[in-house]
């Protein structure tokens, strides 16, 4: 017999509304962030949209309803100065470094766990509190493919995308009976700056003219050759936060054009 004791959330084939409720997006200033925290306050919500850079933030605030927060997600104690009275955590900051393992600089790789790694957990922790007292809490990390398959030479970027996936799974598994879900979405190369930057690390890591990276790398291991734009995984993301994915937990969204399909 089925368990009764919760009662399913109605769902709708319409808009998803999110009025009411208070969202933070980390990495918000360019891209995915940007996209992201467009579309969730799109559908009604309040966005704390959270970067370094301030004269994008600002930019952003004046084309969409978001509130900017200038901070510096690997300053891991002053996350602590960030609202936690959130109902939406998207985990999203990231940065690329392109070496091999031999001469990846320690500091890089310390820094990549520290912003992709370390930080969503912090923000994970000192958000749950306010989700469980509510009974109702999303947490969307914005993972990749390479949380999912790893490339040579972006050790600390696998590293850290592999540990987000499992930390969202144990999310998923404590938060579930108090009404919070957690998932990934992994998207393989997305047009945004981050990508733009590694067209050139690609091409001196490999050896090969800039105008190759793309076809002979990002889109070698994809059925669908094309880059991933931003609104896509920002759809993904308001629809994990509606209440047609209130069941939705523990899962990793592969948008990877089919690359795990191998």
């Amino acid at each position: 017999m089925a368990d009764t004791s919760l009662t399913a959330p109605a769902t709708t084939g319409g808009p998803v509304d999110l009025t009411g409720r208070n969202a933070l997006v980390t990495g918000a200033a360019s891209g995915i962030g940007a996209a992201i925290a467009t579309a969730l306050a799109g559908a009604g919500a309040t966005v704390h949209a959270v970067d370094r850079d301030e004269p994008a933030l600002e930019k952003l605030a004046v084309a969409t309803r978001v509130e900017p927060v200038v901070a510096d997600l690997a300053d891991l104690d002053g996350l602590a100065s960030l609202p936690t009275d959130i109902d939406i955590l998207v985990n999203n900051a990231g940065i690329q470094h392109v070496c091999p393992i031999e001469e990846f600089p320690l500091e890089r790789f310390d820094l990549i766990l520290a912003l992709m790694l370390a930080s969503p957990f912090r923000l994970i922790r000192q958000s749950l509190p306010h989700m469980y007292a509510s009974g109702w809490g999303r947490v969307v990390n914005v993972s990749s493919v390479h949380g999912l398959r790893a490339s040579e030479f972006k050790s600390a970027y696998v590293t850290a995308k592999h540990g987000l996936e499992g930390l969202s799974k144990v999310a998923a598994l404590e938060g579930a009976a108090h009404g919070v879900t957690s998932n990934c979405i992994n998207p393989s190369y997305v047009r945004t700056p981050l990508v733009e930057k590694q067209i050139h690390d690609q091409a001196l890591t490999h050896g090969i003219p800039e105008a190759e990276v793309v076809e002979s790398i990002m889109l070698s291991p994809v059925a669908v050759k094309r880059l991933v734009e931003p609104g896509e995984v920002a759809a993904l993301a308001v629809f994990l936060c509606g209440p047609a994915a209130a069941s939705v937990t523990g899962a990793s969204f592969a948008m990877d054009g089919g690359w795990t399909a191998h």
